[in-house]
């Protein structure tokens, strides 16, 4: 029996989203239709979205994803981190699509396979292949890219585990010489602090956003390991935001935040969210 089915089906749905289509689409949409527009100074190629269930974070998520409603992009690379253990520091999927309740998402394997040979060769790092995983901070991005894009895309995965500043912005450059002229977005997987109170959380989320929207992926890094600002996907965040500025990037705008508690009305332990674009 192969092992590695070539769908990876979604361990998620009917949880973090729900499983019914007309549902999701419904939902998703609502969200979205409900962000404000922003006036962004130039194109986006990059957002940061949070990753919890969308009864939590949808809301949030539904203003990244306003930015780039009705676009349409040849593929869509989520940077996200790995929240159980491998002993590697990049990841991809080894199955050929992802299956979500609004249908699937192609892996781009031949484009994984182009930025794993670069990042080796930059770092010594490859995009180790891992197959039915139960990743959500990926996953839980693909419905609402479905639903805000105007035509289907291929997928680039790429989970991130390390937050060594020098090997990623390293491997950040590998992969803009293999994206270059690409019609790309660019997706960071992330959410802020996790359970403090809600005016502890403001506080660390406002650091941590000041420095996404400075455009300072070493800065993100720092502030998650002095403690004074929080992202579990901040690994992913510096290796996107170092992308982006190697193919032209040039400001990040923050389009919202919110915390957990703006959904469950408890406030005593919450978790952050952020939406945020990036413009060139």
């Amino acid at each position: 029996m192969n092992p590695n089915p070539p769908v990876r089906r979604s361990p998620i749905a009917g949880a973090w989203y729900p499983s019914n289509p007309e549902v999701l689409r419904s939902e998703i949409d609502g969200y979205i239709d409900a962000a404000s527009e922003s006036t962004l100074p130039g194109e986006v190629i990059g957002l940061i979205a949070p990753h919890a269930g969308y009864f939590y974070s949808g809301h949030t998520a539904g203003y990244a994803y306003r930015s780039v409603k009705g676009m349409s992009f040849d593929t869509c690379a989520i940077f996200s981190p790995l929240h159980d253990y491998m002993p590697n520091n990049f990841l991809t999927s080894a199955h050929e699509a992802y299956a979500t309740p609004l249908g699937q998402v192609p892996v781009d394997h031949e484009l994984v396979e182009a930025c794993s040979r670069s990042v080796e060769s930059a770092t010594g790092d490859t995009l180790q292949h891992i197959a039915n995983d139960r990743e959500h901070s990926l996953e839980i991005q693909l419905p609402f890219l479905q639903r805000a894009l105007a035509a289907p895309f291929t997928l680039l995965p790429v989970m991130v585990r390390t937050h060594d500043p020098v090997l990623l912005e390293t491997a950040a450059k590998a992969i803009a010489e293999c994206l270059k002229g690409k019609n790309i977005l660019f997706v960071a997987s992330t959410d802020l602090s996790h359970f403090y109170d809600e005016q502890e959380a403001n506080t660390l989320d406002t650091t941590m956003l000041n420095r996404m929207t400075a455009f300072a992926p070493e800065g993100v890094l720092k502030a998650e390991r002095c403690g004074e600002g929080f992202a579990c996907g901040a690994g992913a965040v510096a290796l996107m935001l170092w992308t982006t500025r190697f193919l032209g990037a040039s400001q990040v705008t923050l389009l919202h935040h919110s915390t957990s508690a703006d959904a469950s009305g408890d406030s005593s332990r919450v978790v952050g969210y952020g939406a945020l674009a990036v413009t060139r």
